[in-house]
């Protein structure tokens, strides 16, 4: 099965030219102004206009109120809702029925115990984004560049199509893909050439490997 390849945190024309052209399946916006990648919906606007069509456009939500997913969605074609927040499964059902969109939401984990939310979330989400959970206090719920140990997925049935992040670089993608066999993965700082500047080469260079054959 190919892999999936969603490149979060566009903020740039360049960088979203270089992950269409390599073949990434996921483009992602962050509206969540404490991240060095967020766009205002002006921008988001201006950069989904350029993605071709059979590339999703996904918009990434911090426990987002209807008001801002509705303003957002005035602005921005977006293909799928991404829910990065402490959102619990009833308000992922929810904004699922208020956007009629397909809604990703993401699990962070660090321990076993940590991989329970799996099942109670795939039941409402149509998919799933296993990223790790973020130090305590800190401000960004990802993005952070940190990995969790992969093994704990190893084997693991999950009920929904999910993709893996947290600390994905295009030096370690084969590995984490040999170990866990995700179906699709998610990278955001690790192609940075700076917080929130995206390094059209690393673009480039991750998906290639993220999509050759695993050994």
């Amino acid at each position: 099965m190919s892999v999936s390849v969603k490149i979060c945190g566009l903020t740039q024309p360049d960088a979203v030219d270089a992950a269409v052209k390599a073949g990434a399946r996921y483009l992602g916006f962050v509206f969540f102004p404490k991240s060095p990648r967020h766009v205002s919906a002006t921008q988001a606007a201006a950069l989904a206009a350029e993605v071709p069509l059979g590339i999703a456009r996904v918009g990434l939500f911090v426990n987002p109120d209807d008001a801002l997913l509705e303003s957002t969605l005035a602005t921005v074609p977006l293909d799928v809702i991404q829910l990065h927040g402490s959102e619990d499964p009833a308000r992922v059902a929810e904004v699922k029925s208020l956007t009629g969109l397909p809604v990703m939401k993401a699990v962070g984990v660090a321990e076993p115990q940590d991989l329970d939310a799996l099942w109670d979330y795939g039941l409402v989400a149509d998919m799933l984004l296993i990223d790790a959970k973020p130090p305590k206090g800190a401000d960004l719920p990802g993005g952070n560049g940190l990995a969790f140990d992969w093994r704990l997925l190893a084997g693991r049935q999950i009920l929904k199509p999910w993709l893996l992040a947290g600390g994905l670089t295009p030096d370690n993608v084969s590995q984490a893909l040999r170990l866990t066999r995700a179906q699709g993965v998610d990278v955001s700082s690790g192609v940075e050439s700076a917080p929130g500047v995206k390094d059209p080469e690393l673009i480039r260079r991750f998906i290639a490997r993220a999509t050759a054959p695993i050994l």
